[in-house]
């Protein structure tokens, strides 16, 4: 039977543009000490700081349809064109809140612009390419520990009919982001047909019971999940747009 470790990696430090992650994380207080097949979640806050996807919101001008939008929806000017500038489409606007796609492909809050966990005055963006961010992540922990392990990107997205946020992946490397049981018997023998695991959104939703959002723990690492070594993208989670029955 397995038994699966969730570690938390604290991170005192203030994360800035440039900065190593994988240095930081190997010198954290927590004394992380790496497995090969160990899955390594970061946070898509840290991510974005250290790629400089972080916004003095002085130097943002919004345009009109930003102004009036935000008077509309009680936002920052400001805070609304980032808004606009990030998202391929406007999904849904009601009561304050605004759900978009993003260029990325995902559907999420604010097209994943966030002012939390930031200096004031400033807000963040989703990494431009999460995944080319994990899979860089994933050499340098393999250069500087000479371990092979999985990475993936975490950050938190609301979710239609249900309340409350949940950790899901935006970039994956080393490991597939889809376990698709298709063709398996289930435990009467019949074959699976349509059994897909989002098994990238499984591991940071786990992660999330150790990061939490105010302790300082941007980093975890998941023990003893097996998985297979293969070249993934988050683009294999993303519904298409003919299957997807909400578009």
């Amino acid at each position: 039977m397995m038994i699966l470790e969730i570690i938390p990696v604290q991170i005192e430090k203030e994360i800035g543009q440039n900065d190593n992650l994988v240095d930081i994380m190997l010198a954290s207080s927590s004394k992380p000490i790496l497995q090969d097949n160990d899955i390594v979640i970061f946070t898509q806050k840290i991510v974005s700081k250290q790629e400089g996807q972080i916004v003095n919101l002085s130097n943002v001008h919004p345009t009109l349809l930003a102004i009036g939008m935000a008077s509309e929806y009680g936002k920052d000017p400001r805070v609304m064109q980032l808004i606009l500038e990030q998202s391929k489409r406007l999904v849904r606007m009601h009561n304050g809140i605004i759900i978009s796609e993003t260029s990325h492909g995902f559907i999420c809050a604010n097209a994943g612009v966030d002012e939390s966990n930031v200096e004031e005055g400033y807000a963040t963006l989703l990494p431009s390419n999460a995944d080319l961010s994990a899979d860089t992540l994933r050499k340098q922990i393999k250069e500087k520990t000479g371990k092979n392990v999985a990475v993936v990107i975490s950050d938190t997205f609301g979710r239609p009919f249900r309340q409350g946020q949940t950790n899901v992946a935006i970039g994956v490397a080393g490991i597939n982001a889809i376990l698709d049981y298709a063709g398996a018997p289930d435990n009467f023998g019949r074959s699976l047909r349509v059994t897909a695991i989002a098994i990238a959104d499984e591991l940071c939703s786990a992660s999330e019971l150790v990061m939490r959002k105010s302790h300082r723990i941007p980093i975890s690492i998941i023990r003893n999940y097996s998985f297979d070594e293969v070249k993934s993208t988050i683009n294999d989670i993303i519904r298409s747009r003919p299957d997807d029955l909400f578009r």
